[in-house]
């Protein structure tokens, strides 16, 4: 796979939909739906796995471009839109 095959967006919107569950906004319109659940591995994710408050505050990182939990683990945001399915309309 190229570096073309990677698109370079920015998450831009973020709601939790449910248990490890969001809903993303990327910048180029898309809204994207993605569990988390089996990314939520290694000690850096361990507050966020453990404790639904700390998932739940979840938010966008303006700077970075991507979702940030309140003790700072991020996530990719190209593997977030790669590994996503698009939201189906209301």
């Amino acid at each position: 796979m190229s570096n073309d095959d990677y698109p370079l967006v920015d998450v831009i919107g973020v709601r939790v939909l449910a248990r490890y569950v969001i809903e993303l906004t990327f910048d180029d319109g898309s809204i994207r739906v993605i569990d988390l659940e089996d990314w939520l591995r290694g000690p850096a994710f361990a507050p966020v796995r453990d404790d639904y408050d700390v998932f739940r505050a979840v938010a966008v990182n303006t700077e970075s471009g991507t979702v940030e939990f309140p003790n700072g683990a991020d996530l990719s945001p190209t593997a977030l839109y790669l590994e996503s399915k698009p939201a189906v309309p209301a």
